[in-house]
């Protein structure tokens, strides 16, 4: 869909926002955007309001705010863009993984629908993104798959991971020089509880650890050596 022109860049990273908190069962609330965003609460507010206004946004004083059916629609082609626009940068232009992300976020605001087209079009309609994450189709669409982050994988078992849901590129490189990326076979030897580290194997390699909090957004799905679904 073509994104209308009254929509701002800011507006459409409050709305993608807004999009995967809502996804993660978490609450779109002033404060909890404030502090994604790195802005007031004032300026949350104020900005809420005007895409209120535009019936992208429902919002209630004190309220968490959600998206309706058009800022969802716009959020998902905003994300739509970024994905494409990631995958693109690092299998035609070769950026590594974890710089493909802030890349992107400049450049997913001003993509014509047409380049978007040509560059889904040159990536032979992609569905996932370089970090894991389904593309969506060009009507919205999702192709999710079944899948459970590391911290719920069982001791001993080696699982192929589907998705690095890490987009701070200091935290991603420090994953992708440990070799943890899409594709990349993980074995959990050990686990802390209360939210402690991860002792894990990559492939055949020495045993590294991990942050529970860090373990918490890399997902895992087939068990390694077993076709994938």
């Amino acid at each position: 869909m073509k994104i209308p022109n009254t929509i701002t860049s800011s507006a459409e990273d409050y709305l993608k926002l807004i999009y995967h908190l809502q996804k993660d069962g978490g609450k779109a609330t002033a404060t909890t955007i404030s502090r994604n965003m790195g802005v007031k609460a004032s300026s949350v507010t104020s900005m809420v309001k005007k895409l209120a206004s535009m019936d992208i946004l429902s919002y209630s004083p004190y309220k968490a705010v959600s998206l309706t059916p058009s800022g969802n629609r716009i959020a998902v082609e905003v994300i739509r863009h970024h994905r494409l626009i990631e995958l693109y940068l690092k299998e035609t232009l070769g950026y590594s993984l974890e710089k493909v992300h802030d890349e992107a976020e400049v450049l997913e605001h001003f993509i014509s629908e047409e380049l978007e087209e040509r560059i889904d079009m040159a990536l032979g309609y992609p569905k996932i993104d370089p970090h894991g994450s389904p593309i969506p189709a060009h009507d919205g669409s999702m192709e999710e798959r079944e899948q459970m982050p590391l911290t719920e994988a069982p001791v001993g078992k080696p699982f192929v991971v589907s998705q690095v849901a890490v987009r701070n590129s200091s935290h991603l490189g420090y994953l992708v020089g440990l070799g943890i990326t899409p594709g990349a076979c993980v074995t959990v030897v050990d686990r802390k509880p209360y939210g402690g580290p991860l002792f894990i194997r990559i492939g055949r390699e020495a045993q590294e650890a991990i942050g529970g909090e860090m373990a918490q957004r890399i997902f895992i799905h087939t068990a390694c050596g077993e076709e994938t679904p």
